[in-house]
This record gives C-alpha cells, structure tokens and sequence, in this order.
C-alpha cells in the first residue's frame, strides 16, 4: 500500500491548568526537512522530539508546532481591576471632597475612582500582566505533552495512508493502461514483421541484379538490420517491469517510493527504445500513448513516499 508525503495531523488536550494543541503538516520533499515551533520550556526536549518525529516520518517536508495556553478560569486569578490604585484614588478624592467643601462623599467618590486610569487595567495592560506561553509551559513536563505528539503523528499516518491509497489507484490505472497499449504493439507487431519482410524483398530483387552484387556482405547487412528491428526482447522486458512495478505498489505500507522511480525509468527506457526500433506508424502512435501514461506516473511518485 503506497503513503502519501503530504499529510496532517492534530491533537488536543485541555485540563484546568492548561490547554495543548499539537499539529503536524508535511507536504513533498526528497528528504526529511523538520522545522519545529515549542514553547520555550520544552526546548530541552527538542532532540527526543525530531528524534520521534524522524523516526516515524521518513521523508517529506515536515513541520510540528505545541502551542499552551492557560484556560480563562485558569488566568483570571485576582480581582478584574487593581484594588491598591482603586483605594488611593478613593482617598485621594474623598479628601478633595472635604477639602472643597462638598458634602456627598461615597457611592459617587467611588465611581469616579473606579474611572480614573490605572484601576481598571485596559486589554493591553490584562494581557502584558498575565505569564505567557512559555512561562506558563515551564508548569507542565513533557511526559505530561508527550501523548499528543504520538497521537498527533498517528493522525497524520492515517492522512498519509488514506490519501496514499487514492494515489495507487490512480497510478496502477495508468500501468493498466500502458499495459494495455503494449498488448496492442504485441498484436500489431506481425503485420509489421510482414511489411519489413515485404520491403526487403523487394530491395533484394533490386540489389541482386547489381553487377557489383556481394551476397556475403548482403547477409550480413541483412542480419543486424533485421536484429536492429526486433523489438521482442523489448517487449518482454516492458512487461516485466510492469509486474514489478505493481507488486511493489501494493507492498503493505511500505516507503517504496524511490524504488517505484527507480523502475519508472526503466520503463520508459525500454518503451523509448521500442519507439526507436518499431520503424512503423502505428507502434510509434502507441508508444507516445505509453509515455504520456508514464508522465502522469512519474508526476504522481513525487508524493509518495
């Protein structure tokens, strides 16, 4: 069973300290290339992290981010504004009040303190007094995080895997067709035997009446050009290369993304070459069917893994 390259995954996990969310996202690549994103506390882990994560994903443009957060609940910890700042104002306008002579102290003095900057902290002001991410991840220890990172990496398998069973359809469709088309070579294949045959008789008729004639060197001649047409060792190749290829495609998921490449070229190196020893129309017509069906092939194999 063929594995896409591109994949995602996601994992989530919420208590009342904290809330965790862990993605990961690949797409094609030759290589592995890993880039992660974790809060500052859990950059210790990172090696074990890449470790993991390599070891389960073995090529394709990679990337994993942790995110933390601390639930509302778990933030709002205190009164919603600043309880110093809210008496000094208080008393400081209670005692312009009796300074100036007003009578009604109280309800009124107090919302005014409550409106005057400093007691009531702006969104700003909430969010810079509140730990970030970081510091609030230096609460939590990895082995606490590290389920989501599994979990995580079996979501994207389960990506790759679905998606990676579209593509083997798609491509054995195509292997089904070159399939096809060899078959339609094979059967043309006397008819054009007979019209070379027809050919050469017919130079022979004239070449023998040549005085300079040479029947030895004629023989010869004649039999590297016949050789130089015979595409039946071509033909047998073709198809066993098309065997391979399909039972590697269906290997139970497995990374046989590079030996599928490795067998496309030889495909292709056997249809290229009984395109350029057919001499006929009609086998050249299907051998241009061939290698589109090829390029779609090749096309496809740089998402697999």
């Amino acid at each position: 069973m063929l594995l896409s390259m591109t994949g995602f995954g996601q994992a989530r996990h919420e208590t009342d300290r904290y809330s965790a969310t862990a993605e990961l996202r690949s797409l094609n690549a030759k290589t592995l290339d890993l880039s992660l994103r974790l809060p500052r506390a859990l950059l210790i882990h990172e090696t074990d992290i890449r470790q993991q994560i390599s070891h389960a994903l073995l090529r394709g443009k990679v990337s994993f981010s942790l995110d933390l957060s601390r639930p509302a609940a778990a933030a709002a910890t205190g009164p919603p504004f600043n309880s110093a700042a809210l008496r000094a104002a208080y008393h400081a306008l209670r005692a312009e009040a009796q300074a100036l002579g007003v009578g009604t102290i109280g309800e009124a003095t107090l919302l005014a303190a409550l409106r005057l900057p400093g007691v009531v902290p702006t969104a700003y002001e909430a969010a810079q007094s509140q730990p970030d991410t970081a510091d609030a991840a230096a609460d939590f220890t990895w082995a606490e995080l590290q389920p989501l990172l599994a979990e995580a990496l079996a979501a994207l398998q389960r990506f790759r895997h679905d998606e990676g069973q579209t593509l083997q359809t798609e491509i054995l469709g195509y292997v089904g067709t070159i399939r096809g088309q060899l078959a339609a070579v094979t059967a043309h294949d006397p008819q054009r035997v007979a019209h070379v045959r027809q050919r050469l008789t017919g130079h022979l008729a004239e070449l023998s009446s040549h005085e300079h004639f040479n029947p030895t060197r004629f023989e010869q001649e004649m039999l590297y050009y016949i050789e130089k047409l015979d595409i039946a060792e071509e033909k047998v190749r073709l198809a066993a290369h098309l065997d391979y290829f399909e039972q590697a495609a269906r290997q139970p998921d497995e990374a046989v993304g590079r030996k599928l490449g490795f067998l496309a070229q030889e495909i292709g190196r056997e249809i290229n070459t009984i395109g350029s020893k057919a001499n006929d129309a009609t086998v050249q017509h299907l051998v241009v069917g061939m290698k589109e069906e090829l390029e779609k092939i090749k096309e496809q194999l740089n998402n697999i893994l």
